[in-house]
């Protein structure tokens, strides 16, 4: 609860403020009304404190919304997308009234939930309910670790808030605790978090579905916790927000009770959380807040608050802020040219030459050449970070050059996530679109499954996150089906966006890392072994070209091919073998590995006609997983040697052979084709 002196100390508001909050409450109506689709309940509910946070604390830009050093603010319950269109709209983002009054229509700059890069001034792509806190908890360990990175004496130039606006559904999703806990851990204090406390979800009151304390609840995650008793009250939300901002000792959670669909005539009631008012209940609100005006019209008193509030002090902050970094530029020249290159997302010249290379003697299972491969890229890489949930060990993903990022060293490289999967994939996503690093994060191939919502907003957002899973197969072996993967590789490239590397020795290991720093609009995930994995029968030079092609010819037949063999992973060890048995009864194939079905089927027809010609149908493709997706390959006349059912738990090589991944198999089923 915040004390009398806390409150005095906040400067006061004015009616234009009040009408102000009402105008983002009306054209929210407007919007959802217009379009006969949306959730008015939030709007009219959470208005004032988003009022507030944007008119007395939000530094963005609206001329340059993606100014590196602005505030990031995250609406994490995105159904109430509405009052967020209207604030930019109002703020001088270019959100004008007719994209407004296309709210929810196909192609409009506003959608039904907020998405980043279609409107200018969203921060993140928001909906899955949980997810948006999980981002913010990332932008804060980024401008933390940043800020830590670059910041000189007189030269704070990455110095910001980050701030979410979440709601009671937030708050149920277990990706908001376990992010909350990782942020209480870390000491973010430059995060803030609002909380829409109005006691109703979509199917009724909270109390159904739950009872917690919220506020001793992230108490014990080591947050600092505020209370506003009235949501309407701006003096008291500014006061709210000044503290959090004071703290120094960690995150902020203010909670802010409000009323769900506040001045309508099923206020308080699940009835107003997700269908737009009706003619006569939007009157009626409208008759409550003494609203005048025409639909999506607002009073010039207002627009001229906002214009001299949010971007007044937004533009003067960027000004302020860029000619800080010249005069920064001159006295860190080294540290500038390497924060530039964080922002702007390259990599340095020249970074296949530091790359090892793998030969004929080597023989090293894909986690621990990627651990080597991983030591060469952070040491050229500055801007390369990233860590485990509690896999360091097995992941083989720690950089020994660095050192833990912690509340007390921001500027450590080593990630520890915690056993926090779904977590540590949004703070990913956070870290992403906040900017100027470039990041990883890692577990087993399995748990990837944790993970899988937060990947598929990655790849929404288009962000260059890398994951590096590993334990890929039934080679795992003792630890049994829990921990042997079957369906996770046909999930994972279904996804539209995602690009999915499976290495078959230490060069395709290499090179499919290369191509996921390279990236810069699209996920990237790394499935590697934790078996040995034989060097391939290739030059390293030839394995980089043909992985950055998704596929190539590793083995060709020794005169003219009668068919091929296909496979991914170690699995290609096995169609090299197989490849020798057929040669030795007759029958001369090629062997081709497709470390990535997204790379390859972006190639030319031209490109792909030559590595698998439509002449040959004769194939095999072999893989230690679910066969889906393999028959764009093979076609009708082909076969798939895969694993459709879970695994067993045993001597990893005994699993293998018992699920019939042999050489011996793989030829019976070529000579069966017709």
């Amino acid at each position: 609860m915040l004390n009398e002196k806390v409150v005095a100390q906040s400067a006061s508001f004015d009616a234009t403020d009040t009408q102000a909050v009402t105008a983002v409450r009306m054209l929210s109506m407007d919007m959802i009304s217009r379009a006969r689709s949306g959730h008015p309940g939030l709007p009219l509910g959470a208005a004032p404190m988003a009022y507030v946070l944007f008119s007395r604390h939000l530094r963005v830009d609206p001329s340059f919304p993606q100014w590196f050093n602005r505030d990031r603010f995250v609406l994490s319950a995105g159904h109430g997308s509405a009052m967020l269109y209207s604030l930019l709209h109002l703020s001088g983002f270019a959100v004008s009234r007719n994209d407004l009054m296309h709210f929810r229509q196909l192609g409009s700059k506003t959608p039904g939930h907020p998405e980043v890069g279609v409107t200018p001034g969203v921060d993140a792509t928001t909906g899955p309910l949980g997810q948006g806190v999980g981002m913010a908890v990332g932008m804060a360990m980024a401008e933390s670790h940043l800020a830590a990175t670059y910041n000189r004496t007189n030269y704070a130039i990455v110095d910001h808030y980050t701030y979410a606006l979440c709601g009671d559904g937030d708050l149920m999703e277990g990706v908001a605790a376990e992010a909350a806990s990782l942020a209480g851990q870390l000491k973010l204090n430059k995060l803030i978090v609002l909380y829409d406390s109005n006691d109703v979800s979509l199917d009724g009151p909270l109390a159904n579905a739950c009872h917690d304390n919220v506020g001793q609840r992230f108490m014990s995650y080591g947050w600092n916790y505020l209370r506003v008793t009235d949501g309407n009250d701006l003096q008291a939300i500014d006061a709210a927000i000044n503290a959090a901002k004071d703290n120094q000792n960690g995150p902020t959670l203010i909670e802010v009770k409000t009323q769900i669909g506040a001045g309508s005539p099923h206020a308080g009631t699940n009835q107003v959380h997700g269908a737009p008012l009706s003619a006569a209940d939007l009157a009626t609100t409208r008759q409550f807040y003494e609203w005048e005006n025409d639909p999506f019209t607002v009073p010039v008193r207002v627009h001229d608050r906002f214009m001299s509030t949010i971007k007044a002090r937004g533009w003067a902050s960027h000004q302020e802020w860029s000619n800080l970094v010249a005069h920064y530029s001159a006295g860190h020249p080294q540290l500038a040219a390497q924060f530039a290159q964080g922002v702007s997302q390259t990599v340095p010249k020249g970074l296949r030459d530091q790359l090892p290379t793998y030969y004929k003697k080597d023989q090293l299972a894909s986690r621990a050449s990627g651990h080597e491969i991983l030591q060469r890229l952070s040491a050229v890489c500055p801007n390369l970070w990233g860590g485990s949930a509690d896999l360091f060990s097995s992941n083989k993903t720690n950089v020994a050059d660095t050192e833990r990022f912690s509340a007390t060293n921001r500027s450590g490289k080593n990630l520890w996530f915690g056993i926090r999967e779904f977590a540590e994939a949004a703070a990913m996503n956070g870290i992403a679109l906040h900017g100027g690093t470039r990041v990883y994060g890692s577990t087993f191939f399995v748990f990837s499954d944790y993970m899988k919502a937060a990947i598929r907003l990655a790849a929404l957002q288009k962000l260059p996150v890398i994951y590096v899973f590993t334990h890929d197969s039934l080679a795992v072996g003792e630890d049994g089906p829990t921990h042997e993967p079957v369906e996770q590789l046909a999930a994972l490239r279904s996804i539209p966006g995602l690009t999915v590397y499976r290495p078959a020795d230490g060069n395709e290991t290499a090179a499919a890392w290369l191509a996921a720093l390279q990236a810069t609009d699209h996920p990237t995930a790394l499935v590697l072994t934790r078996q040995g994995l034989p060097t391939l029968p290739k030059p390293a030079q030839r394995v980089h070209s043909g992985v950055k092609r998704g596929g190539y010819v590793v083995a060709d037949a020794q005169n003219t091919a009668e068919g091929i063999l296909l496979a991914s992973g170690s699995e290609v060890q096995i169609a090299l073998t197989a490849q020798k048995q057929l040669l030795a009864q007759g029958h001369d194939v090629r062997v081709v590995s497709l470390p990535s079905f997204e790379v390859f089927n972006r190639q030319s027809v031209e490109y792909r006609e030559r590595v698998l010609p439509r002449r040959l149908r004769r194939r095999v493709a072999i893989e230690m997983a679910s066969g889906f997706g393999w028959c764009q390959y093979t076609g009708l006349d082909g076969s798939v040697v895969s694993q459709d059912r879970f695994g067993a738990s045993g001597n990893g090589e005994q699993v293998i052979a018992m699920a019939g991944f042999t050489p011996e198999r793989v030829v019976q089923t070529y000579l069966a084709l017709d």
